[in-house]
């Protein structure tokens, strides 16, 4: 199919025909139709960051369930997990920002037209009920709100720990038994970035568990990126 192409620019879709892979054509979908700016969800640090986590639960080889994907941005770990050999029955992406929710939904459109195997929902992550949770979406096919959906989440995915205030309060809700997935960084000199840590050891004392599955650290250019994965 030929693409009318937005500019001499447009990366996206040439990689689109050369590669035949959905995705790009998704990304160049949310760029010229939903207006994303793709640039730091694209950094290196960011994609780095997101394929260590792939790569690691890989490794696990446990299974996922229903995944929460708590502050998801734009929701591009999904593809990366959807893509990858974890075990996965559907994600959600929450997030506050309702900007958000078409870019993300256009970039795992294809994973939304299956029967909502992935949905971004406008939600701020201190209202859920991360032991049953009910919500509704807008529906852009039908043009208006979806019915209500009750899940009970198995994973909680947060790769966004340094943004979030009061993070205590925010941790406390998630039920013991829970397998989270958290990152957090010691960047300090980003003004959003209102709950950094200085160290592993220090992302270990504010997110406690039960059970450790995984915990390290990765070097990055600008910053130092910590995981922990585990059972609250």
């Amino acid at each position: 199919m030929p693409i009318n192409w937005t500019d001499d620019k447009d990366v996206f879709g040439r990689l689109f025909i050369l590669t035949n892979n959905s995705l790009f054509n998704q990304l160049r979908n949310a760029v010229d139709n939903e207006g994303a700016d793709l640039s730091d969800a694209f950094s290196w640090g960011q994609l780095k960051s997101k394929r260590w986590l792939v790569s690691e639960l890989e490794k696990l080889n446990l299974p996922l369930g229903t995944i929460f994907l708590c502050a998801g941005w734009y929701a591009t770990l999904a593809p990366m997990l959807f893509d990858s050999s974890c075990k996965i029955d559907k994600i959600r992406s929450f997030d506050i920002d309702e900007s958000c929710i078409a870019i993300a939904d256009t970039i795992n459109s294809n994973k939304v037209r299956e029967n909502w195997k992935f949905k971004a929902v406008a939600d701020d992550i201190f209202n859920i009920n991360y032991s049953t949770h009910q919500w509704q979406a807008w529906s852009k096919a039908n043009n208006r709100m979806s019915y209500p959906f009750i899940e009970v989440p198995n994973t909680i995915i947060n790769t966004s720990c340094e943004h979030i205030k009061d993070f205590d309060i925010w941790y406390s809700k998630i039920p013991e038994g829970k397998m989270v997935i958290l990152q957090s960084n010691d960047f300090f000199d980003v003004e959003e970035h209102i709950n950094c840590v200085s160290s592993l050891e220090e992302f270990s004392k504010q997110t406690p568990m039960t059970q450790i599955l995984y915990q390290g650290d990765l070097t990055l250019e600008k910053y130092t990126r910590y995981m922990r994965i585990g059972i609250k």
